[in-house]
């Protein structure tokens, strides 16, 4: 069926925040939520990172919204992140606001329309290094429009197929958070009693290979990048054939566990799971046999105990904040061999039980992204 192209300035209106000045602390600790683009981390927002007074409001270009308003990051880092008021809030400068006009148009599907058209805004954006979206490109943007009912029907097929993939990743979220409550239940405080350095029980002398060797250019290659934050999970990689590298890198397998080096409090660290390649930003650990395993080494580094101890380090601008040394001299009390091991079986049964679950979710979100393209060409 054929429905008119309208752009959302005709039934929307749109607007932005601003930032209180900070000198002033009378703008702050108040009871108004303040949104910034990094609180947009689910579809509906309900909470906020900061709060600000009804004077803050008064005195200031940030402006109170009320709720069901559409959110979408304009720039930043989370360019492009939208998500739907749940609550009456303010935001800042770099958050658009966009208010349909209920009469002519459902929300939840003014919400889906714009979500559909973010590669679009990211594409078309300006700026340097980091792209600009802003509120002209949004005004003008033509989505089709058919009428409300009909608005209404395909945002709750919509829902239904987005629910399915949040539950998914819900599920993800859960077996990393319950790995980490496994490690602190079995092994709690590990910075009392006797300590180990940790260059005792790892080594770190990964061996490093010319990646146009024969053997090793068609290795997949990682470097930070390719670790995802917190998750700890192994993005994918090119390899060194594709990446045409030509510097020396470390050779791993999977019998290593992989830490970044670079920036440690981001945590980034994974277990291989394969041969392969890394970059000099990354430290290739191998455990010692019958002293630790590679998955309680893994919890090790994503636990507080280590992030602490990062935090005492010389922060040095130019150089990598982690050197070898100072892996090396970490101290922590060190479990029993066998309680590591029970560990270790704990972990891999939830990689396992997750390796089917983002499977999962990589079929319900292929769903979600075919049905969105034909509800916004008309086909739904």
């Amino acid at each position: 069926m054929s429905w008119p192209l309208v752009a959302i300035e005709e039934f929307c209106s749109t607007g932005s925040g601003g930032t209180p000045s900070r000198n002033k602390s009378e703008f702050y600790n108040g009871s108004i939520p303040w949104i910034k683009s990094g609180d947009l981390r689910e579809n509906v927002v309900t909470q906020a990172s900061e709060f600000i007074t009804p004077e803050a409001i008064e005195k200031s270009s940030a402006k109170l919204v009320k709720s069901g308003a559409i959110l979408l990051a304009m720039y930043g880092a989370t360019v492009g992140r939208m998500a739907l008021l749940g609550i009456d809030a303010a935001t800042n400068q770099a958050v658009c606001n966009i208010i349909p006009d209920e009469e002519k148009a459902f929300p939840k599907y003014v919400y889906y329309a714009l979500l559909n058209k973010v590669p679009e805004f990211i594409n078309n954006a300006f700026g340097g290094a980091q792209p600009n979206i802003n509120q002209g490109m949004i005004k003008s943007t033509k989505i089709i429009f058919p009428p409300l009912a009909e608005q209404k029907r395909i945002a709750a097929i919509l829902d239904k197929a987005d629910s399915i993939r949040r539950k998914r990743q819900q599920a993800i979220q859960l077996a990393d958070d319950f790995l980490r409550s496994v490690f602190l239940e079995m092994f709690g405080d590990l910075s009392k009693d006797k300590m180990t350095r940790f260059g005792e029980v790892v080594t770190l002398d990964a061996k490093m290979v010319d990646p146009r060797g024969p053997e090793y250019i068609d290795l997949l290659h990682f470097g930070p990048d390719r670790i995802e934050k917190g998750t700890g999970r192994l993005l994918p990689a090119l390899t060194a054939r594709e990446e045409k590298l030509i510097s020396k890198k470390f050779l791993f397998d999977e019998s290593y566990v992989l830490y970044s080096k670079i920036r440690p409090y981001l945590k980034k660290c994974a277990l291989a799971n394969s041969i392969g390649l890394c970059s000099a930003d990354m430290y290739p650990i191998k455990p010692i046999e019958g002293k630790t395993t590679r998955e309680f080494i893994w919890l090790l580094l994503l636990s507080n105990i280590f992030t602490t101890y990062t935090k005492t380090l010389p922060d040095r601008a130019s150089i990598p904040k982690l050197n070898q040394a100072e892996l090396a001299s970490f101290e922590f009390c060190l479990p029993e061999y066998s309680r590591q091991k029970k560990l270790s079986k704990i972990v891999r049964a939830i990689i396992v039980m997750k390796g089917k679950v983002e499977n999962d979710l990589h079929e319900s979100e292929s769903l979600f992204s075919c049905l969105n393209q034909k509800a916004f060409r008309g086909e739904l």
